[in-house]
């Protein structure tokens, strides 16, 4: 990009435009423009510096040091001299200038729609200025590039934004069906936790179970045997009893029958 000239205190033109007033910046403007183009940047800005001290509004010196601070890279600084210089430019036909070097500057900083204002602001006052034109087309191009980026960046996050929220929704119901698989399972082991205890318990009913008749069996069997000699004494003996007592029996049926005759009347 093309930034353009500095403006010069020499000739007629000056004191016709800028008045008595405006001389006593001139010899600090002039020791600024020659540091400026030999590049001495930092010894112009002194200079011009210097010229504003003594009159704030000098619009060659806000305009001259714009220019310093462009040529410094230091882009901000150079925005904030253009728009100082800008209203007195105008009044004196260098506002064409000051609007092209301020969308120059905007243009480095990539601030595409300050530029393309700019520029148009420059063709206003110089119609004619093919530069302005061509920077104008450029930065209309870049701004319209950004614009659609930007619209496309946002379809991008959009989409992103859907994704991410279908990902949580497709998270969310697999947690679910997780939950839902852990309860089921969780379910079914307490559910065989609970047979396999109930037949546990089964097991340990039927155990002692068959432990009690175990040991009654055992306890029968371990009831002393009756040997045959044995049995016979007692059989012998149950009998003798049974004899005994049927002969007793026999006796006292006797003794009644004898009571009976004895009261027969004759």
């Amino acid at each position: 990009m093309i930034m353009r000239r500095i403006l010069t205190v020499t000739l007629c033109t000056l004191l016709f435009c800028l008045g008595a007033h405006a001389q006593t910046d001139k010899k600090e403007v002039r020791a600024g423009n020659k540091n400026f183009k030999k590049e001495m940047f930092n010894e112009a800005e002194i200079d011009y510096k210097k010229a504003l001290i003594k009159d704030s509004l000098s619009n060659i010196a806000n305009y001259n040091l714009a220019n310093t601070y462009y040529s410094m890279s230091d882009y901000a600084q150079a925005d904030r001299f253009y728009k100082a210089a800008q209203d007195s430019l105008d009044k004196i036909g260098k506002g064409a200038d000051n609007y092209f070097n301020q969308g120059d500057s905007y243009l480095k900083q990539k601030n595409w729609g300050g530029a393309v204002e700019a520029f148009k602001d420059a063709l206003r006052r110089n119609p004619t200025d093919m530069d302005a034109k061509s920077n104008l087309a450029y930065a209309q191009k870049m701004l319209e590039n950004q614009q659609q980026n930007q619209d496309q960046n946002q379809d991008q996050n959009q989409d992103q934004q859907n994704q991410d929220q279908n990902d949580d929704q497709n998270q969310d119901q697999q947690n679910q069906d997780q939950n839902d698989d852990q309860n089921q399972n969780q379910q079914n082991q307490n559910q065989n936790d609970d047979q396999n205890q109930d037949q546990q318990n089964q097991d340990q009913n039927n155990d002692q179970n068959n432990d009690q008749q175990n040991q009654d069996q055992q306890g029968q069997e371990e009831q002393p045997k009756i040997t045959p000699q044995a049995a016979q004494q007692m059989l012998q003996a149950i009998q003798d009893k049974e004899k005994e007592t049927q002969e007793k029996v026999n006796k006292e049926k006797a003794l009644q029958m004898l009571s009976k005759q004895k009261r027969i009347n004759w």
